[in-house]
């Protein structure tokens, strides 16, 4: 949204008081949260500016220091949400409606709060796949899978924070043994996006890929990606002894945010029933907020218990997973 820059009396005059703007510097893709936006500026009147990332949120961060533009960072997977605040370019926030957010979901010093969750799951093919053929992650290295695997890049957080969650599970040297496992599966080298490996799928490359349950509202709602969608169905594996392992995205203040107080107002907005209930019919992820449901698409894809694992662990183990990706060679 553009702003328009008006006389400080006639802002006055036009908004609330306290309404300005909110500069954002997001890992999330722009069409995933600018209907959250919109709304937001709806209802306050504050103007939010969004400079998308792909990649060095925290370089820029640590580069602009106090002259930093940036309010507010908005992430995917916790990994990155601890990064930002390990770089010392996040600020604690104590706010009682952050505070209603799940003690597991949040940073315990007020650094980071998930605003959505979203389980790592199976996309199975309809045809090739049958019920019950994978029920937990550890399955995904039977010989029986070989050449009928799809992934993206072992480098890729979301695969990161898998790993790390497997790490926490069993420790360096079975994660390391079931990447090996899980690269001699592979149909083909790792590439793509989630979506690309459903494609995969679609196209008979493979038979299961691994990938976000979100992306299914993604590709149902594209006419070029809904028989992709229809090809396969959702799996939720677990680990043995304990649940399907499901990531964030969240939202952290930065240090130097120029305008705090409108900083706060969109995160509390983020976190309130209104907007979880956006996320969760427009994003099809599943809200954090005790309280609001789940859309009736992401309900029809089956429930399942979430890993116990603390997140914060996991993004402990980024650097240890990231070293096993390399050692296996996995995306070689």
């Amino acid at each position: 949204m553009t702003r328009v820059l008006l006389t400080a009396a006639l802002t006055a005059l036009a908004l609330p008081a306290w309404a300005d703007e909110v500069n954002i510097y997001s890992y999330r893709q722009p069409a995933l949260i600018q209907p959250l936006l919109d709304a937001f500026t709806e209802k306050t009147g504050i103007t939010t500016n969004v400079a998308f990332l792909d990649s060095g949120m925290v370089e820029r961060l640590v580069a602009e220091g106090d002259r930093s533009p940036a309010d507010i960072v908005l992430s995917v997977d916790i990994s990155r949400l601890a990064e930002v605040k390990a770089a010392g370019v996040t600020q604690a926030v104590s706010d009682p409606v952050l505070d209603a957010i799940p003690a597991t979901l949040r940073d315990p010093e007020g650094h980071w709060f998930a605003l959505t969750t979203r389980a790592r799951i199976v996309y199975a093919s309809k045809e090739r796949v049958a019920d019950g053929e994978v029920t937990t992650y550890e399955d995904l290295v039977n010989p029986k899978w070989k050449g009928r695997i799809c992934t993206r890049s072992g480098t890729h957080v979301y695969t990161l924070g898998l790993v790390g969650a497997y790490i926490a599970h069993h420790g360096e040297a079975a994660a390391k043994e079931w990447l090996t496992g899980l690269k001699a599966n592979l149909a083909k080298k790792p590439e793509g996006n989630d979506r690309a490996q459903v494609k995969s799928i679609w196209a008979g490359e493979c038979d299961i890929s691994l990938g976000n349950t979100y992306y299914m509202g993604e590709m149902l709602a594209d006419p070029e990606q809904t028989e992709w969608a229809n090809s396969v169905r959702i799996v939720f594996p677990a680990f043995e002894n304990g649940g399907t392992h499901v990531n964030i995205s969240g939202i952290a203040m930065t240090k130097a945010a120029p305008h705090p107080d409108t900083a706060l107002a969109l995160m509390e907005f983020l976190a309130s029933p209104e907007a979880q209930e956006i996320y969760a019919s427009t994003v099809t992820e599943y809200p954090v907020v005790p309280g609001v449901a789940t859309s009736d698409l992401v309900r029809s894809w089956g429930s399942f218990t979430p890993d116990g694992i603390d997140l914060s662990e996991i993004a402990d183990n980024r650097a240890t997973a990231l070293r096993l990706v390399e050692e296996v060679d996995f995306d070689g």
